[in-house]
């Protein structure tokens, strides 16, 4: 126990007397939450929108009005063109062309339906999602207005077959950033320990210093135990800090309990930890194992379903993906800060996370070459 507790003591000393370390442990992850919660959303704010009346009658007025009337839409332009209304598409001044062809009200008023059609954007397939879901419910909307206008239903006392009632669970006003902070808070506490762990012994190396501690009598395990716990203690505040900066700058909510989050967080970090200590043990240099976690840090946080479901993914990349601690952690934020869920409710990602730390710590403890 004294060997690692001077082992602490070094590693605390080294990290203190960089200058450099200090603001990219404390000052840059808060400002990296804050900027990243802002800018990473997939909520459409403003929707450029070219309209093409040819019908240019009271309803089609209506159902432009309609669109003008929300708040996401702007009107740019109306054109009675469609070649000028594709042209906008094309040079992306315009998101979506709302096409009202002729005869739009007789063909309502005859038939008791008419065509309208929506050309959107879709170089960007999340957002063209958006719109479409958008649009799709004010033509709705507008829909029933004509049949409530022009049947009367009110006077008919004609009664709706289906009346439909819907509350939103966990995130009542569909509020983008509580559901985005939680997995930026994971990427940003699992960079700043997994990069600091696996730096420090390709650093020992290159200075040199790795030799002579090899050449004391301190074992393996007491090595990478004592190279492990310093950034994990800082991790651990890193993610303190992010939460109580997200309560503070988002009104971010924790439902759960604050042990079983720090529970969980700290079996996770021994899983990041872990990786970095096992990568650096692998690497001659700090550029090697910088590019190494690079390319791990890509491919993990893509999975992670930080921005898509993982279980939008193939079913192939889903079965590769159980390797993918990114993956259980940022669910395991989820769930306990949306949800409120405790251990029996992760019972699958608290099992996946110790088995994958015990292996990967075990690894960084067999890779590590105590020789000369």
């Amino acid at each position: 126990m004294r060997t690692i507790l001077y082992i602490l003591q070094k590693e605390f000393i080294l990290v203190f007397r960089d200058k450099t370390m200090l603001p990219m442990i404390f000052f840059m992850p808060i400002i990296q939450l804050i900027i990243l919660v802002n800018a990473a959303t997939f909520e459409m704010k403003k929707i450029d929108m070219v309209v093409l009346d040819q019908d240019m009658s009271s309803t089609s007025r209506k159902l432009i009005s309609k669109f003008g009337g929300a708040p996401f839409y702007v009107i740019k332009t109306r054109t009675f063109s469609a070649q000028e209304a594709e042209d906008a598409l094309k040079d992306n001044t315009a998101d979506l062309v709302l096409k009202i062809p002729a005869n739009f009200e007789r063909d309502l008023i005859r038939n008791d339906k008419a065509n309208v059609q929506l050309l959107i954007n879709a170089i960007d397939a999340v957002a063209a999602g958006l719109i479409n879901a958008y649009s799709t419910n004010i033509i709705s909307d507008f829909n029933k207005d004509v049949l409530a206008e022009w049947h009367d239903l009110n006077q008919m006392n004609v009664d709706l077959p289906l009346d439909v009632s819907y509350r939103y669970w966990f995130n009542p006003t569909l509020e983008y950033k509580i559901y985005m902070l939680p997995g930026i808070l994971m990427i940003l506490v699992t960079i700043i320990g997994m990069f600091l762990s696996a730096l420090n012994i390709v650093r020992e190396k290159e200075l040199g210093t790795i030799e002579q501690i090899n050449v004391t009598p301190i074992r393996k395990h007491h090595f990478i135990i004592g190279k492990l716990l310093p950034f994990l203690i800082i991790a651990m505040f890193e993610l303190a800090f992010g939460l109580i900066a997200g309560r503070l700058l988002f009104d971010q909510p924790i439902v759960g309990s604050l042990f079983v989050l720090f529970t969980m967080a700290f079996i996770y970090l021994l899983v990041a930890l872990g990786f970095g200590l096992f990568l650096s043990t692998i690497s001659n240099n700090q550029q090697q194992v910088m590019f190494t976690i690079f390319f791990f840090l890509l491919v993990f946080i893509l999975m992670s379903g930080i921005f898509t479901p993982v279980e939008s993914m193939p079913e192939w990349a889903q079965h590769v993906n159980i390797i993918n601690p990114f993956k259980y952690f940022i669910r395991v934020l989820r769930m306990i800060m949306l949800k409120g869920s405790g251990f029996t409710d992760m019972m699958k990602e608290l099992v996946s996370l110790s088995i994958y730390g015990l292996i990967i710590l075990s690894l960084a403890v067999w890779r590590y070459r105590k020789t000369v």
